[in-house]
């Protein structure tokens, strides 16, 4: 990008970050879309949703106030132009402003539970309401479902005192219900309060996003505090419960687990669960549906060894409240780490990989490539027979790591194609000869493995290197963004930090010419997962970039796997027969249809019976969660001695190989490898030479 040109200044802030931002997305982006019509229809829907997700505040008259912009706003960008975002915003505020006065209203009388009525949460599909009265009424029973939530929750917790204490006095009906009341209008107003002291550059960055994210759905708008909360080093402390937290509609939506976190141990919480209400230690909960996404964070932080109750809409539709005790997830947990298991006589190792990390600051400190090297030679000591690299969940981080950790596999060759906005394609070559590991090699993926996990699968499936078995495709995030500072682009600023843009500027490819975007990589092996049904991954963004390819790099294919097609046909075969799997798919197929189901009976019998019925089908599926493989697996001997010094290292490990124990994925992964065994394995003991490839971070 030329960065020597410069924008003057301009009087009026907003106009000079509109001119800012089509500035950079011209020159940076890898492939900007048209400024058109249908682009306009895009900035309309996005903005609307994200101004009122549950279309609780505008009118049916507002929206249609609003449609005379909605093949405007292309050319409000381009001419700098705020039209649009000054009446909404101004509406915005006025709405907001009633809907105090009305959910206060609505919480001063108790509600009646015995009447038979219905609300249907399916805010997609639901209608603006035409009048003050239709709002009102949404708004009465959106507020009648969460007091009744709270309600059935508190009757639960007194049922539960008074088995363990018999002279337990429970409390009346009405006790609780008054509570749920005052709790439910404590957490609005509460709500209210944090909406109020935004500032109108809160919510024109949310205009700047809606417009942003029509490029594509990876490049966004950091306003000022946002790009100083940016982190830009994919490594670090995380304090609180180990979650990354996303926005669906109106509520907090679990996105991803960190690794070796309070959440990932505690094995309740999930991605896809709806955060409800956030509760500290035995407070009363607040209810954060609605809530910014920034505030549901700093609720659910907090320190080290304290708790937090979240009331969550887990993805089978039952609703359950899970405690979890903060704590400090530890950058170590993010690291790589591996294991043994002895199967059939033969011994194997287990790599797993978190995340492709890599400490750009220090060239001498930890990365993946070099800590998988590390590995790879530490169980080669004990003699395996084979491989498993686990890259589930694994989001993403550094390309670079990706060829020094596919290049530990092959003997020399191309690993990813790398394109830039109007230049030619640059290959990331593995150059060094030596073969870390030269036998058996299964690769695990999921739907939830994405960017740089999506570019080893692949190296490894076209190189016909190993096998790659999971999810039946992994997200599909083909592309790389860079965060770029606007400031750099003003003279003479007067108005301030401008914030950065997030900007895809690259997209990568497989070696064999195929994009990684949208398609992810297609398991040679696939396993019935929980989420197989659900719509979660790349391909599910109406916006998101299109799949293409371009001319294959130059290479060989492995020649050394002449076990290669039995192993994947033995695989298939063992999954078709194998009822444990079969379980995961049938359990897989009642999520989609339980996540489908958005009306809520809001009378007290029915939504007993409901979530009665919920946790009664789902305990069909119990043995899932239950299973036991009768594997043991075992720490390297490095690692039993670090763990004699040091007894959390030992906890951690501990519970790791606990759930490798209870892992169906791992076992038949462990099965594949005994299927790709020949006779006269060949095994390298030369350490592979450490490369200096060019970063590119995903």
């Amino acid at each position: 990008m030329n960065a020597d040109r410069t924008i003057d200044p301009d009087p009026n802030r907003d106009k000079t970050l509109l001119e800012l931002l089509a500035f950079v997305i011209e020159k940076g982006h890898y492939s900007p879309a048209e400024i058109n019509d249908e682009f306009s229809k895009g900035i309309f829907k996005d903005y609307i949703d994200a101004l009122d997700p549950s279309k609780r505040f505008f009118l049916q008259s507002d929206i249609d106030e609003f449609k005379q912009y909605e093949l405007m706003l292309d050319d409000q960008f381009l001419n700098k132009d705020i039209t649009f975002f000054n009446l909404t915003y101004t509406r915005l505020m006025k709405r907001m402003e009633e809907s105090k006065k009305r959910y206060k209203t609505i919480l001063s009388q108790p509600f009646n539970y015995n009447v038979d009525e219905n609300f249907d949460a399916d805010y997609e599909k639901m209608p603006y309401a035409k009048n003050l009265t239709e709002i009102n009424e949404r708004w009465r029973k959106q507020i009648k479902l969460s007091t009744l939530s709270s309600l059935v929750t508190k009757q639960k917790i007194e049922e539960e005192k008074k088995k363990k204490d018999p002279a337990y006095k429970e409390k009346s009906f009405e006790t609780l219900e008054k509570e749920t009341r005052e709790s439910s209008l404590k957490s609005l107003d509460d709500n209210f309060s944090v909406i109020k002291d935004l500032n109108r550059d809160y919510w024109f960055s949310v205009y700047l996003n809606s417009i942003m994210a029509r490029f594509d759905p990876h490049t966004s708008y950091f306003a000022p505090e946002e790009k100083d909360r940016f982190d830009v080093n994919i490594s670090g402390k995380l304090e609180g419960i180990g979650a990354r937290l996303t926005k669906k509609n109106d509520f907090t939506q679990i996105d991803e687990l960190i690794s070796g976190g309070p959440a990932w141990k505690g094995k309740q919480l999930e991605a896809g669960d709806l955060i409800l209400k956030v509760a500290q230690g035995n407070e009363e909960p607040v209810d954060v549906v609605g809530m910014r996404l920034d505030d549901v964070v700093k609720k659910i932080k907090g320190h080290k060894g304290t708790e937090v109750k979240l009331t969550v809409k887990k993805v089978d539709g039952s609703i359950k409240v899970i405690s979890i005790i903060r704590d400090v997830v530890e950058i170590e947990e993010t690291y790589a780490k591996s294991s043994v298991v002895e199967k059939n006589g033969l011994k194997y190792g287990v790599i797993y990989l978190p995340k492709f990390y890599i400490d750009f600051e220090n060239k001498d400190g930890r990365d993946a490539g070099k800590d998988i090297a590390k590995e790879v030679e530490r169980l080669k000591k004990e003699n395996i027979n084979g491989i498993v690299l686990d890259v589930r969940d694994d989001g993403g981080g550094s390309l670079s790591t990706v060829v020094d950790i596919a290049g530990l596999f092959i003997e020399e060759g191309p690993i990813v194609q790398v394109k830039s906005a109007g230049k030619k394609k640059e290959v990331l070559y593995d150059k060094d000869k030596k073969i870390e590991w030269d036998g058996p090699l299964v690769i695990m993926v999921n739907s939830f493995s994405a960017s740089a996990s999506e570019i080893l699968a692949a190296a490894i499936q076209d190189y016909k290197r190993g096998v790659i078995i999971g999810s039946k495709q992994t997200y599909g995030k083909g592309t790389v963004q860079n965060v770029l500072d606007l400031n750099q682009f003003v003279r003479n600023a007067n108005y301030g930090d401008l914030g950065a843009l997030k900007i895809t500027g690259q997209k990568f490819y497989r070696i064999n010419g195929g994009s990684t975007q949208l398609e992810g990589v297609h398991s040679d092996v696939v396993m019935p997962d929980r989420y197989a049904y659900l719509k979660m991954g790349e391909r599910d963004i109406d916006n998101a970039m299109p799949w293409d390819k371009i001319d294959p790099a130059d290479y060989s294919t492995w020649n050394s796997n002449e076990n290669f097609a039995k192993a994947i046909n033995n695989s298939k075969n063992r999954i078709a027969q194998n009822p444990q799997f079969k379980l995961i798919d049938d359990n897989a197929k009642w999520i989609d249809v339980k996540n489908k189901e958005n009306v809520y009976s809001l009378n007290i019998k029915s939504f007993k019976e409901t979530q009665e019925q919920v946790e009664n089908e789902g305990k069909k599926y119990k043995p899932i969660s239950d299973y036991k493989n009768d594997l043991i697996f075992k720490s390297l001997p490095y690692e039993e001695d670090e763990m004699k010094a040091d007894a959390s290292l030992k906890e951690k490990r501990d519970a790791w190989h606990q759930a490798l124990s209870k892992d169906v994925y791992v076992e038949e992964a462990l099965n594949v490898l005994d299927d790709l065994q020949t006779k006269g394995l060949v095994k390298n003991t030369v350490n592979p030479k450490m490369k200096k490839d060019k970063l590119v971070k995903s």
